[in-house]
C-alpha cells in the first residue's frame, strides 16, 4: 500500500469525495485507512459504568486505499506516488509530479 500512518490523503470517490485528512490507521488486511473526521458513522453504545457514558457516538469508518490519494505537500495536489532508491540503499515514495520525496 502506498498509504501510510499521518499521510495527508484526499478521497477521490464515494460519499466523501474532495474531503481532505489525516490518516490515523492503516489497516493492511483489508488494504484501507481510517481519516480523521471522514466517512462518520454514528454507532449506538450501552452504558459501561460512570465513566463512560451510553449514546449514540460518532466515529470514522474505513475507506479503500483505492479510493484515496496522497497529498504532495509541494504541489498541494493528490499525487500518483512512485519509489525511488537512495544511493545508500533505503526506498523512498517520490511524488510523480513533482519528483518530491514524501517520506
Amino acid at each position: 500500500m502506498n498509504i501510510r500512518k499521518n499521510d495527508s490523503v484526499m478521497v477521490i470517490a464515494g460519499r466523501e469525495r474532495g474531503k481532505t485528512g489525516k490518516v490515523l490507521r492503516v489497516i493492511p488486511e483489508r488494504e484501507a485507512a481510517i481519516i480523521e473526521r471522514v466517512n462518520l458513522v454514528k454507532r449506538h453504545s450501552r452504558q459501561r459504568g460512570p465513566q463512560q457514558p451510553g449514546g449514540i457516538l460518532e466515529k470514522e469508518a474505513s475507506i479503500h486505499a483505492s479510493n484515496l490519494m496522497v497529498m504532495c505537500d509541494k504541489c498541494n495536489a493528490p499525487v500518483r506516488i512512485g519509489r525511488k532508491a537512495l544511493p545508500d540503499g533505503k526506498k523512498v515514495r517520490i511524488c510523480r509530479r513533482c519528483g518530491e520525496t514524501l517520506d
